[in-house]
């Protein structure tokens, strides 16, 4: 585990924090002595709990970044608080997204503009927004949370698998374009849990995804928060690359 001297006053800005893969992800890294800042928006009770915990363990370690990412505006206000907020910022994790069917025939300009807006264009303002002090902090890094669905689509979710492909796609340029003093990588999960809401799918669904898993089991959040860390404090010479932490499933195309 890194020094955590070291790292107490290293930040960390995580969007979608208020849950999920966003929450373990700000408690592995929090654990490790990185102070976090938890961005959210629908998930703002649980992302102010969160923060709550957090603070308990280590006084003002945690704060809460409100921001709807949709809006473009937003973004920008969300990269200024950020950089406020401590001074300084030497890790972005572009993890929040949003997750619904499409199919074709039904599928509105709205649905691809809310779908692209929190996959691909958020986090590239965001990025290029917070890119000078990332590069300021001489070990900037960034962690984009994409989806094996970027390369191997997910049937009836057309518009997300192509704002996934869209920020896979990010992630590689971003690494040549910003070398050598910021890294940029990539997380690709599976079957990690499975979706809420709007993008809930039936049982059989789940069956069928399940079968294509080699491991045969959903992974956890915890399995993508520590391939996050990894990647933000384990290494310091892989950039451009994605990784699948997908149980195998990857293999079966």
């Amino acid at each position: 585990m890194p020094n955590a001297d070291l790292l107490a006053t290293r930040v960390v800005l995580i969007t979608g924090a208020g849950r999920r893969v966003g929450a373990a992800t700000a408690r592995r890294l929090h654990r490790n002595g990185w102070t976090v800042l938890l961005h959210c928006f629908h998930s703002q009770r649980t992302a102010h709990l969160l923060a709550d915990e957090l603070n308990g363990m280590r006084p003002d370690s945690a704060r809460v970044l409100i921001a709807n990412l949709s809006e473009a505006n937003a973004i920008t206000e969300l990269a200024a608080a950020s950089l406020n907020a401590y001074g300084r910022l030497d890790a972005l994790v572009n993890n929040a997204s949003s997750f619904y069917p499409t199919p074709v025939g039904q599928t509105t300009q709205d649905q691809w503009d809310d779908l692209f807006a929190s996959n691909a264009r958020a986090p590239f303002f965001l990025s290029q927004a917070l890119t000078p002090a990332l590069r300021a902090s001489g070990q900037g890094c960034m962690v984009n949370v994409i989806d094996i669905h970027a390369e191997f689509p997910l049937t009836e979710h057309t518009v997300y698998c192509m704002a996934k492909a869209a920020l896979a796609a990010m992630t590689k340029s971003l690494a040549k374009e910003l070398a050598p003093s910021v890294r940029v990588n990539g997380v690709a999960p599976g079957a990690i849990a499975w979706p809420e809401g709007s993008g809930e799918m039936t049982s059989a669904m789940q069956a069928e995804i399940l079968r294509s898993v080699p491991l045969g089991r959903v992974g956890g959040f915890d399995s993508i928060a520590d391939t996050i860390a990894f990647l933000i404090e384990g290494t310091d010479y892989i950039s451009g690359q994605i990784l699948a932490v997908d149980g195998g499933r990857s293999v079966w195309g």
